[in-house]
């Protein structure tokens, strides 16, 4: 029986993808933000220190000249739109798997162009005469979709998409050319030579697998096998599958088959059946995105009721529309997570986007007349039993319903959950995750476990009730109208008397705090304080810099 292997595949992307959606080149210093946090960073950025998750203030204090952007990934989809429609000059059979990224199969489009090599050079210069403003271009070729994503990630890319877990394994997989023997590199193609795949992914970090599934379990079985000290992909396709299968369940074995070179799961040989498809018909014909975008999310949820029934996952959904006059257009769209209702729904809104308010001369001429979403690639769903007392209920499972569509017309990042994650302070204790990328059964608690410690140096109880996203300076004053400072051996200067011009009538404190004292880049050292006004009220304060700032407030 022959040896199992995954399809031949082209991943091309554009580095910094959010930045060039922007308007903005590499060379220059730009920040794209999320929640206060750096999302994505330019070349320039990247090069005095900035990395992804920093928050906005240390961000601009590495890089003062930075521009700031706003996360939009609807701006991102739609400006990346007529990149995808020109490589269909290439092949018809385009997958986008995230604004910035597409993939497709080799057979056909290499054997046409004389081969793999011949083959990256013609994508990079299709998308390279596309591209405005213009920027790099980044194509990896090798068996299965994530090996040629690693293949078309340079080391600095490496180091952003894993951040601090590929710590000591960023100059190995800098070397892997060299190690991984017939693997053929350029400054914009890399070849992965055939059966070679496990090699090259070998000094891969582990995360950077389950970055690419993008479901939260994989990212748990990812963190333990490292603290197991399995840290690179080589070290996991060592291990046995039944044991990891055992050990971590389908998680483990979708991170043991991408570590071994083969895609997620085997290539199955059935296509949905043609019922599951789900069509909507618009009478008046319609040209704009938002009319259209609400029909989408109806189909998303007809589409995910239809899945669920016969117990189903989409992995890759086509996305088509027909105009008044006949044209029509279609898209796929792939997630190896699976595809929720909310998923399904935003990617719908992304094309439309694309579709109607890109370049004028790649519009539809007419209004729209009707909207299929098929499910090209579906896998078994994971189940779930609902309870008779307690558990997950139909009322559980209706609110859940109730914010995918919510989170489809707004965006999948408009509707947050909260999570105890533990900490020092007030704002590090809790995290808002988006509502589709957690599992809101009946099992699921807000608290993560082993969050109770220990901190040292965390804030006594009881927890403030308001914790400020972004700390107003203040003046904290003693009684002879001096700054109240907080020495370096954590002593106070003087009692504090004035808040502004509020009289301070009570105060505990200082609770001193200084993290990270090894890393020079992200150490802090802080002080924090509690006071109680004249009018009543409480608060919580932080000297950090020399500055004092209102973190959070009491009720």
């Amino acid at each position: 029986m022959p040896s199992e292997r995954a399809e031949r595949t082209v991943v091309a992307r554009i580095p910094d993808w959010p930045v060039v959606a922007a308007g903005h080149r590499g060379d220059e210093p730009v920040l794209v933000l999320h929640a206060n946090r750096v999302v994505a960073a330019s070349a320039a950025a990247r090069a005095v220190g900035v990395t992804e998750g920093l928050r906005r203030r240390e961000a601009q204090r590495r890089c003062p000249d930075a521009v700031l952007v706003p996360a939009d990934p609807a701006r991102d989809a739609r400006v990346f739109e007529p990149l995808v429609g020109a490589l269909e000059a290439v092949t018809p059979r385009v997958e986008v798997t995230q604004p910035g990224t597409v993939a497709f199969g080799t057979r056909g489009p290499s054997r046409f162009h004389g081969g793999d090599g011949p083959l990256g050079a013609r994508v990079v210069e299709v998308l390279a005469a596309t591209l405005h403003p213009p920027g790099p271009v980044r194509v990896g070729i090798a068996d299965g979709a994530f090996a040629a994503a690693c293949a078309a990630l340079s080391t600095t890319d490496l180091a952003g998409a894993a951040g601090e877990r590929a710590s000591g394994v960023t100059e190995r997989a800098s070397g892997v050319t060299e190690r991984a023997s017939g693997v053929v590199r350029t400054d914009e193609v890399t070849v992965v030579p055939p059966g070679r795949a496990a090699a090259f992914l070998a000094p891969w970090p582990v995360a950077v697998a389950a970055d690419h599934l993008g479901i939260p379990e994989a990212e748990v079985a990812a963190d333990v096998l490292r603290r197991l000290g399995l840290g690179t992909l080589g070290a996991v396709a060592t291990l046995d599958p039944a044991d990891v299968l055992g050990r971590f369940g389908d998680p483990g074995t979708l991170l043991h088959r991408l570590a071994r070179g083969l895609d997620p799961r085997p290539l199955a040989t059935r296509r949905p059946a043609p019922e599951l498809a789900v069509a909507g018909e618009v009478d008046p014909p319609v040209e704009r995105v938002d009319h259209l975008a609400f029909r989408a999310v109806a189909l998303a949820d007809g589409l995910h009721a239809r899945l669920a029934r016969d117990g189903l996952a989409c992995l890759r959904l086509g996305i088509e529309v027909e105009t008044e006059h006949g044209e029509v257009r279609r898209r796929s769209w792939r997630h190896e997570g699976g595809l929720t209702a909310a998923a399904v729904a935003e990617r719908a809104r992304w094309q439309l986007d694309g579709w109607l308010t890109g370049p004028v001369a790649d519009r539809p001429s007419a209004g729209i007349t009707r909207i299929l979403l098929d499910p090209e690639e579906v896998v078994p769903a994971r189940g779930r039993q609902l309870g008779f007392w307690g558990g997950e209920t139909r009322l559980d499972e209706g609110a859940a319903r109730a914010l995918a569509r919510v989170a489809a017309l707004l965006g999948t990042d408009a509707v947050t959950v909260p999570e105890l994650v533990g900490g020092r302070g007030p704002g590090d204790r809790v995290a808002t995750l988006p509502a589709a990328s957690v599992d809101l059964g009946g099992e699921r608690t807000v608290v993560r476990p082993d969050t109770t410690g220990p901190w040292p140096g965390r804030l006594p109880a009881p927890s403030p009730a308001l914790v400020f996203a972004d700390p107003e300076p203040v003046d904290l004053l003693d009684a002879a109208d001096r700054p109240v400072r907080v020495d370096g051996r954590g002593l106070i200067s003087a009692a504090p008397a004035r808040l502004g011009r509020h009289p301070v009538v009570g105060w505990a404190g200082p609770w001193p705090l200084v993290e990270q004292w090894w890393d020079p880049d992200r150490s802090r050292r802080r002080a924090r304080v509690q006071v109680v006004l004249g009018d009543g009220t409480a608060h919580l304060l932080t000297l950090e810099g020399g500055t004092w700032h209102l973190e959070a407030t009491y009720d």
